[in-house]
């Protein structure tokens, strides 16, 4: 009797061993970090007649510029990186990484009518800019990337402006990529940006 009461007790306490132990160990494992959407490079933007050069990946929303996005980008989840040339010609991409697909796909909705809109609103803030805006049509790639350009000028001082916009989606990342310099449309290299606009949604994730 006394055996059998040794042995209950020693396979209680080797469970109860194990009962305790196993929750550390749980408890021990690392979360991993989870992917961020990764950036256009450098070499991934439309050709110039300059190289192009990256700059460093900022979070939050851009203070400065991405005049037809700014009001719409939240800052939370948002990063961006700028690009330049040595001849005047810019370019930034912004990635956001919503909370759910439902709330990715409405963001991408919201900055798609901040775009088209985008040109009224700066004819109203300042009624001496002309300007034309067209939607370029869409690019099948994940769940999808739209392209627009917004050509502007000041006719009193005789200064032409051309930007080329997309915005595209991947679950739930976001991206805008934005393109300008002095000129017109058709100076304008709209297929590169098409390309450029297809290689950032893809490498998202």
């Amino acid at each position: 009797m006394r055996l059998f009461r040794t042995a209950l007790l020693t396979a209680a306490t080797a469970g109860l061993a194990v009962t305790v132990l196993a929750p550390t160990s749980a408890a021990a494992a690392p979360t991993p970090a989870p992917v961020l959407p990764k950036f256009l490079t450098a070499g991934e933007l439309p050709p110039s007649l300059t190289p192009w050069t990256a700059g460093p990946v900022r979070r939050g929303a851009p203070q400065e510029g991405s005049v037809c996005t700014a009001e719409t980008v939240p800052a939370s989840g948002t990063r961006y990186r700028d690009f330049r040339t040595e001849l005047d010609t810019q370019a930034r991409q912004t990635i956001t990484v919503a909370t759910t697909t439902a709330r990715a796909a409405k963001l991408a909705a919201d900055l798609r009518t901040s775009l088209e809109t985008c040109l009224d609103r700066l004819k109203e803030q300042d009624p001496g800019l002309e300007g034309e805006a067209f939607y370029h049509g869409g690019i099948d790639i994940e769940e999808g990337a739209h392209l627009y350009s917004i050509d502007t000028s000041y006719p009193e001082v005789g200064s032409t402006d051309i930007g080329l916009y997309s915005v595209g989606r991947d679950g739930r990342a976001v991206t805008v990529v934005e393109w300008g310099q002095m000129g017109e449309l058709d100076g304008a290299p709209l297929e590169g940006f098409r390309k450029t606009t297809r290689t950032a949604v893809a490498r998202l994730y």
